[in-house]
């Protein structure tokens, strides 16, 4: 971390005491945060400004000050309010719990394909793309990559394992052809992320980095979005819900909306754009429930796709 400036302490404005430390990126250009600031106007001495979260897109640009004054020297760092923290923990959690609800959706597909002992007209391609999303969105959330974020790390990290377990199911059960193709898209996704993972720690510094892989985990989120769109699009064509239960559609809602706050809060585009449109998306699906439900009395027969924070 490289000083951005050095300035002179003469006016008391120039330096602020705040009651604790925080691991989140620090404001620039003078923003301070509200509540538990006070003015250290007895300072003198030189201030070095460092820029923690200047050209990381999705931090708070805040700075860590050290100010070093000729009797002492003292760290003081801009922290981000407490409630803050707690609102995002509060909505990263609750997009991990209906993320899991989503996650056990394909559970009915996979009983009767153990059932059956055949994957009969199953498609394992919507588990092969979830699985490369989750991938690449573990890797964006990860601490070395972009702190601050973990709940984006967890609810993927989960993703995977369930998609690791339904792609294996698959191709134990499927006939030879689709084996072997399910088999080579498998070592496909994991040979794009080793090249991901390989490309971004040895290419790019932290921040360009973070810039990265948030950009292809963006890419991957809205790459799923299609599954949403076609399910919608064969809605109102078919004017039935057949293929778009109600407890699907307000989980990937409510999934949506809990990690575009949780994103919003922590300043991260690369969280909250792609689950703002999830939100919309999940929005749109309620409404058509509600208008086309009393048409339609069948059980869906495949779970329906969606994305993952």
């Amino acid at each position: 971390m490289k000083p951005r400036k050095k300035v002179h302490l003469d006016r008391e404005e120039s330096v602020f005491f705040v009651p604790a430390p925080s691991h989140e990126p620090i404001t620039n250009h003078g923003r301070v945060p509200e509540g538990g600031v006070e003015p250290a106007s007895h300072l003198k001495g030189i201030c070095v400004i460092y820029s923690v979260g200047e050209n990381n897109p999705g931090h708070c640009p805040w700075d860590l000050i050290i100010v070093l004054d000729p009797l002492k020297r003292l760290m003081i760092s801009l922290g981000h309010d407490s409630t803050n923290s707690v609102l995002s923990d509060a909505a990263g959690i609750a997009g991990n719990v209906f993320a899991f609800v989503l996650f056990l959706s394909p559970i009915p597909t996979f009983r009767r394909i153990m059932r059956n002992e055949s994957t009969e007209e199953f498609s394992g391609l919507p588990y092969i793309y979830t699985l490369l999303s989750c991938l690449i969105c573990l890797w964006y959330g990860l601490p070395f990559i972009k702190p601050g974020i973990i709940m984006v790390a967890t609810v993927n990290s989960t993703g995977t394992v369930f998609q690791l377990t339904y792609i294996i199911i698959f191709i134990i059960y499927a006939e030879k052809q689709k084996k072997v193709k399910m088999l080579g898209l498998l070592f496909a996704d994991l040979g794009i992320f080793a090249i991901i993972v390989f490309v971004s720690l040895r290419l790019f510094d932290s921040s360009t980095r973070q810039i990265f892989v948030g950009y292809l985990s963006v890419a991957s989120l809205i790459s799923m979005f299609a599954s949403p769109l076609f399910i919608i699009k064969l809605v109102i064509r078919t004017k039935s819900v057949e293929f778009m239960p109600f407890y699907l559609s307000l989980s990937t809602f409510l999934m949506s909306i809990s990690f575009f706050a949780y994103g919003m809060l922590k300043c991260d585009p690369f969280v909250y754009v792609p689950n703002g449109i999830g939100s919309v998306l999940g929005t749109v699906q309620l409404v058509l429930y509600s208008y086309y439900s009393k048409t339609s009395k069948e059980d869906p027969r495949e779970p329906l796709t969606v994305s993952f924070a």
